[in-house]
């Protein structure tokens, strides 16, 4: 029995200042209150900080305290005060860093021993048909939109006591315009400079680097710095020219997103470095700039700088002959001059807005730290396009997506001032009383502040009486600075009772486990109920966490986990067509009364069921059961499934397999099986949405499982599918461990509805994501993380005024995993423009090609592939052509034109066409998953998942450091793999190791303790070995997976192998057999198009 206490015995606490995760640095208590606690109640006991998941820090220690709001009295429940100084004085403790007293440190993966040699639970009969549940309006039913709450209507808890407004500490007022000069590094243009507009404004965002007190220097993680903040210089355009072929040093498409946490050592593996996975807020200092990059002709300048100067672009020339006349055929274009990505070499310090007007934000996948100065980080909310058209005809014209990118709940970088918690009292937060839009930034206070008019429907209201303030000679109120609703792009209002139609709910846990033989005998249920085991001790503390656990096969088991009971008692559920719960009490318990009965039950399922033979599956019947058991709360249903759901309702066949002996050669109707095989799970799941409980799946299988069916249920109430194919017992036990630690230990809200309002003139079109919709301005979600995306598609209803400013703001109404109730609102409000240039001058290139990823993912089920790699070719194109003939100047038609903004969109795209949703011959479950984790990926997720990082790591101790741990990326072509390199490819989800034929037998050593290529695993664990080279492999792996907040399985790949094909695939810039063009001939067909369609 893997307990190390006995049943019914009391655990022994940790000591009282003991804190697992704040040993190395005992600041980073203070420093974390805005980050993974930012849902704790300033009431709650034992209130230090939750643990970060996968056994690390925290993910961002920040290297300086924020400036906090200060209230008269004791702060109102649910506001997290932030300490002004770091604590002290905590003692060190016996225990290592990052390990609870008593719990293992790794995912146990042996068979636990049973309770004893008997029967180990009570079986019941199976129980008659449960009384019905008391009635009461479903959770999801909200008043409607006439009466307000984020349109839906009020919904929530009750206000604290307290002021009614906190005072802001001292702030510069954010029209006061920056004027520190910013460095510019000299031009390396091939060809020379060519006019084509007028000079570049000065971008108006100023260095603003932390005094040496406030923040200490941190060791470096990232990209070099550069002097100052390293830009392009104003220029109209850069003509390539040179020579065939490909030459000098790799390139770095990117710096890695900086999204998440860190992530734990395994079975050996060297911990990653304390610290926080956005790179460190840098000094000023002069560095050795990165190595040439083949493919970049442009002067230096940070992968991920801010959009650049007007009208600039790239112009890629044809190769000429010694006529001087174009070459033909493929070698039109030059390949040493095509558009790659550039490494980034410094942290981007972006405020909102300067000058009272909105600063274009740095791209996404690029290391920033924002200052909120009116508009909302982009971080939580971005545009496709950074000035919004006039009209639908010039939006048209320019080929580019209108859509809204929103990640409401996404964590800050650590020296970003957190989110601020405002609360109105009984009265509730100020809003318009026609559109009901919230009190923001641009909401204009006329007549001495006795009236306001709505930014959002153009309304003019009275002010409250106890929210007026006189005016400034500027016009704005006199304490806007002081209160963070007039002064910041995102707020948190505290929602009052109008906000609810019950109590908040519980944070209610339920885990429902696969035992059948299948699941058994690959060990995925022993690694599952290892997992929860120690997940447990992470979940929410308090009396109104629960937790519930569950197994399934052919039949139901329900355990019932009461405290008075000497062991928990097996309830058998065998009608699997007509399911009830066998109880409506006692399944589900406050963790707080059943901690020694669950981990005695989570040690004995596999030994209980060690021994089935039943290859049945009744998932859909047993997830029904546990709804029927969460009903009366809601909650998280995690579900851990093996198999093929067989019996039962919802019951489904292994279509793939009919699939493929059916289908033709040219696999017609092949799209079919990427869609639901019928409406029932659809159903259940709107059932489950409705009641506000939220559906994760960790699909641990070998064989086919139709995700296509399962997925339904995870996309419409707001949760997950997390993929093991093939599940490995040797290396994916980690893995399961750390994404089901991470899922309930980030922070995330409940029972959430979310609203996006518009300015007159442009409204919304639809929403994308992961939620379900009742009613269409707003979208319902069972619950919501900081890794969810929403994408808003918006268009015109009406002309907008050149010069004016469009404005959006998204309302998010939630319930934090402690019980409050809040709306988070995020502002963003964009210029206007009739200008064409303007518009691709201000294109946000990530945006646009993350927003028409998700669109393609979605219409990829009703459609061929081929069909949506000619959509996806022509977006590209249209978007070109409309630059090429309404902006550019360059008269020569032998020139392929690419907006600077987007001259990386043709490498995207190609990327999008070989990706595994478009491939041919890609598994169905493949294709199936990675539609569904394409529809709630965040941006700087997206563009790494089809444009994958490559870097070398043969010779990593022999490169010197850069700034970063990880050495430059290659581009992804097959000229850059070496039959004596190693070479590691990682795409956010994955990590694949190619190994050359002709390694040096001492580097296969070293990093992998094997002499030679035969020896390769087929399932590999990385471990540290007593040398430095392996000892960087290791921090390499730690520090990505710490960036891209996911654990990545790890594969080891080798050439003329099944798993070096597969590792070949994912580089895009290679021609493909299957048919598919190399990134030149890509961009010679493109430009091909151009000239067809302007000659036409």
């Amino acid at each position: 029995m893997a307990s190390n206490v006995p049943p019914g015995a009391p655990r022994q606490p940790p000591p009282p200042s003991y804190n697992p995760n704040y040993q190395q640095n005992p600041n980073i208590l203070s420093d974390n209150f805005q980050n993974l606690n930012l849902n704790r109640p300033s009431s709650m006991p034992n209130s230090a900080p939750r643990p970060s998941p996968f056994g690390q820090p925290p993910p961002f220690p920040s290297s300086a305290p924020s400036p906090q709001f200060s209230r008269p009295g004791a702060p109102p429940p649910g506001v997290v005060p932030r300490p002004s100084v770091p604590p002290s004085g905590l003692p060190p403790s016996t225990f290592p860093p990052n390990v609870t007293p008593g719990r293992p440190t790794g995912p146990p993966f042996s068979q636990p021993q049973p309770f004893s040699q008997t029967q180990p639970f009570s079986q019941t009969q199976p129980f008659g048909q449960t009384q019905p549940f008391g009635s009461r309006p479903p959770p999801g039913s909200f008043p409607s939109s006439a009466s307000s709450g984020l349109g839906m209507g009020p919904v929530s808890g009750a206000p604290p006591q307290g002021s009614l407004v906190p005072p802001l500490g001292s702030r510069p007022s954010p029209a006061a315009p920056s004027s520190s000069p910013l460095s510019m590094p000299p031009s390396s243009s091939f060809g020379g400079l060519m006019s084509n507009g007028p000079p570049a404004p000065a971008f108006q965002s100023a260095p603003r680097f932390p005094s040496p007190v406030s923040a200490p220097q941190q060791p470096p993680m990232g990209p070099p710095p550069t002097v100052g903040l390293a830009r392009a210089p104003p220029q109209s355009m850069r003509q390539l020219m040179g020579s065939l072929g490909i030459s000098g040093q790799p390139v770095a498409p990117f710096s890695a997103p900086p999204q998440g946490t860190p992530f734990s050592a395994q079975h050996g593996m060297a911990p990653p470095p304390v610290g926080s996975p956005f790179a460190p807020q840098m000094q000023p200092q002069s560095v050795a700039q990165p190595p040439p990059i083949p493919g970049s002709a442009q002067p230096p300048r940070m992968f991920g700088m801010p959009p650049p100067l007007p009208n600039q672009m790239t112009a890629i020339s044809p190769v000429m002959g010694q006529t001087g006349s174009p070459l033909s055929g493929a070698s039109k274009i030059d390949p040493n001059q095509i558009p790659r990505p550039i490494p980034g070499s410094s942290v981007i310090l972006h405020d909102t807005r300067a000058g009272n007007q909105a600063n274009p934000p740095p791209p996404a996948i690029s290391d920033y730290i924002v200052t909120d100065t009116g508009n909302c980080s982009p971080r939580y909310m971005r545009c496709t396009i950074n000035q919004i058209p006039c009209t639908v005809d010039l939006l048209s014209t320019s080929g580019m997506p209108l859509a809204l990118l929103l990640q409401p709940l996404a964590l800050p970088h650590p020296s970003e001032d957190p989110v601020q918690v405002v609360d109105f009292g009984e009265s509730g937060p100020v809003r318009c009383s026609r559109c009901k839009g919230y009190i923001n930034p641009f909401m204009k206070f006329i007549d001495q502040g006795r009236q306001f008019i709505c930014n959002l429907c153009g309304f003019t209201d009275e002010t409250p009486r106890d929210y007026h303030c006189n005016l400034g000679p500027d016009g704005r109120r006199r304490d806007a600075d002081e209160r963070p609703e007039l002064c910041r792009g995102t707020v948190e209002f505290v929602a009052t009772k109008e906000y609810m139609v019950r109590d908040p709910m519980p944070a209610v846990y339920f885990f429902l486990i696969d035992v059948s033989m299948h699941a058994i005998q690959t060990g995925a249920t022993a690694a599952a109920c290892s997992s929860i085991n120690q997940v447990i001790a992470d979940l929410p503390e308090g009396p109104r966490t629960m937790v519930g656990i569950a197994t399934f096969d052919s039949t139901i088991h329900f355990y019932n986990l009461k405290r008075a009971l000497q062991q928990p008692l097996m309830l058998i559920v065998p009608d699997i067509h007509d399911v009830y719960t066998p109880l409506q009490t006692d399944v589900i318990v406050p963790v707080s009364e059943c901690r020694q009965h669950l981990e005695l039950l989570l040690d004995s399922i596999p030994t209980m069921f060690q021994n089935s033979r039943i290859a049945e599956s009744a998932f859909s019947a047993a997830i029904k059961a546990a709804f029927l058991a969460m009903k009366n709360t809601g909650g998280k249903l995690l579900v851990f499934q093996s198999v093929l759901p067989s019996v039962g309702i919802g019951a489904l066949s292994a279509r793939e397999a009919e699939g493929r002996s059916n289908i033709s050669a040219g696999e017609k109707e092949a799209h079919k099986l990427l869609q639901p095989a019928d409406k029932t799970l659809k159903e259940m799941a709107i059932e489950f949405a409705e009641y506000q409980v939220c559906v994760d799946v960790f699909i641990t299988t070998q064989t086919y499982v139709d995700i296509a069916s399962i997925s339904v249920i995870p996309k419409t109430t707001g949760g997950q599918v997390y993929y093991y194919y093939p599940f490995s017992a040797v290396s994916d036990p980690a893995k399961l461990y750390n994404d089901l630690r991470w899922n309930v230990t980030r922070p995330q809200g409940f029972e959430a509805v979310m609203r996006v309002r518009c300015s007159q003139g442009i409204q919304v079109q639809e929403y994308h994501g992961n939620f379900c919709k009742r009613i269409p301005t707003d979208i319902d979600l069972a619950a919501i993380d900081c890794d969810k995306t929403i994408m808003v598609t918006l268009k015109h209803d009406d002309k907008l005024q050149d010069g004016s400013e469009c404005a959006f703001q998204c309302a998010l109404l939630y319930t934090t995993v402690y019980g409050q109730r809040r709306i988070r609102v995020t502002n963003l409000s964009l210029p206007c423009t009739n200008n064409l240039s303007n518009l691709f001058r201000l294109a946000d290139l990530d945006s646009q090609f993350v927003c028409f990823l998700k669109q393609a993912a979605s219409e990829i089920p009703s459609n061929p592939p081929l069909v949506i790699r000619d959509r996806v070719t022509n977006f590209c194109i249209n978007i070109l052509l409309s630059y090429r003939k309404f902006c550019a100047t360059v008269s020569s038609s032998g020139q392929l034109i690419l907006p600077e903004a987007l001259k990386l969109l043709p490498l995207y795209t190609l990327a999008l066409i070989k990706s595994t949703g478009l491939k041919l011959d890609g598994r169905i479950d493949d294709r199936s998953f990675w539609i569904n984790y394409v529809s709630s990926v965040s941006t700087p997720l997206a563009i790494p998942l089809v444009h994958p990082r490559m870097i070398a790591i043969h010779d990593l101790d022999s490169q010197e450091a850069i700034g970063s741990l990880i050495p430059p990326a290659l581009p992804l072509s097959s000229e850059y793999v070496n039959d004596n390199g190693v070479y590691l490819l990682e795409n956010g989800q994955d990590v694949s190791i190619y190994i050359g034929n002709s390694v040096n037998p001492d580097i296969l050593q070293k990093l992998f303790g094997i002499s030679s290529v035969a020896e390769i695993p087929t399932q590999y664990v990385l471990e540290q070995y007593d040398n430095p080279l392996s000892k960087k492999l290791n921090d390499v792996v730690n520090e990505i997976r710490r960036q891209r907040c996911s654990f990545l399985r790890l594969k080891l790949c080798k050439k003329g192998d099944p798993s070096g094909m597969s590792f070949f695939s994912y580089l895009v810039e290679d021609k493909v057999p299957a048919g598919t063009l190399s990134y030149v001939e890509f961009l010679v067909q493109v430009h091909r198009q151009i000239q067809v369609k302007m000659s036409s």
